[in-house]
């Protein structure tokens, strides 16, 4: 694929995909990510570089430090990207899961790197303090999914693969709704997830209602290439007032991620570059034993696209110097 046929896309991973030791490698490395995590603590008035590579007390799992931990740490991987490759790919768009899409709107020059640490550092609390329920991915569609979560009284929360759907409620709906959905497609699974509340339902209502205001106090650039939306699935509109009010439904609506992946593949991007966090079952790994967490998502999804799209991992050390010789 020549460079002229390229349309590259920038995507930013959410929740989940922060570990201890995330960013640790890019620190002992890497002066431009040092500066990064500096930059970050000025801001917050905390050692991120500290939280991030030694985790005192677990506070890496809490919502108000996971989110400006994995913000940091997607930042510090594309500058590191950047300051390393000859010809650094130019995005045509940018796009994130969840938290990631502040990271995306940053890639993009609508948010300054500070303003963003600060909303997602304020975002992040009040999910913490506001938010209650939990959440847990089914392995069904959204048509099978909705009657279920309706009966139950959950939410739903997320739509990251057609047949994967995130939904959010009370510990106790959420048994009843497993308990039920085991009887009608005994052979799905509903796998329950470690989050302090029922992201991106009606359980965040309270929280959006108290972010507007953080929402309000941060200036908002026309963005330089163009970024998706999780609440529409589709391109933000360039205005301030519109990007604002999407990040503010994006906290009790779905994350809409078959409408942002369907939206990147029909503007005709044909190459995912994931920037930051990363997946493993060892809770010991580091850094280099992590893998991507969108990849499988992107690739499953794609999988019928024709030409299939190509990715490309930057979530480390050794896979940003890869990234940084593929051009």
């Amino acid at each position: 694929m020549s460079e002229t046929e390229q349309r590259v896309i920038f995507i930013f991973p959410g929740q989940g995909s922060q570990y201890p030791g995330i960013g640790s490698d890019l620190c002992a490395e890497f002066e431009t990510a040092r500066r990064v995590y500096e930059q970050a603590s000025d801001v917050l008035g905390y050692d991120m570089a500290k939280l991030s590579g030694e985790n005192p007390d677990e506070r890496i799992h809490l919502t108000r430090y996971t989110q400006p931990v994995l913000l940091t740490h997607h930042i510090a991987c594309l500058s590191v990207y950047r300051e390393l490759a000859d010809t650094p790919l130019q995005p045509a768009a940018a796009a994130g899961h969840s938290l990631g899409e502040y990271s995306a709107l940053v890639t993009a020059g609508a948010l300054s790197f500070e303003d963003a640490l600060r909303l997602v550092a304020r975002r992040g609390e009040l999910m913490g303090t506001h938010g209650e329920g939990e959440m847990a991915a089914l392995t069904i569609d959204l048509e099978g999914a909705r009657p279920l979560a309706d009966k139950h009284y959950c939410g739903i929360a997320g739509l990251n693969l057609p047949d994967q759907t995130v939904v959010g409620g009370a510990p106790a709906d959420l048994d009843a709704l497993a308990a039920e959905m085991a009887e009608l497609h005994p052979k799905k699974k509903a796998i329950r997830l470690k989050t302090e509340g029922a992201f991106h339902t009606y359980y965040m209502v309270s929280a959006a209602r108290h972010f507007r205001e953080a929402l309000n106090q941060v200036e908002f650039a026309e963005p330089r290439i163009r970024v998706l939306s999780n609440y529409t699935g589709g391109f933000h509109e360039s205005a301030a007032e519109s990007i604002r009010s999407r990040l503010f439904f994006q906290l009790f609506h779905p994350v809409n991620w078959i409408g942002c992946l369907q939206s990147a593949l029909d503007d005709g991007m044909n190459l995912f570059v994931e920037f930051g966090g990363g997946i493993g079952i060892g809770s010991g790994d580091g850094p280099a034993e992590k893998r991507p967490n969108l990849e499988g998502m992107i690739k499953k999804f794609a999988r019928r696209a024709s030409p299939r799209p190509g990715y490309i991992p930057a979530i480390n050390s050794a896979t940003i110097r890869a990234a940084a010789g593929a051009e």
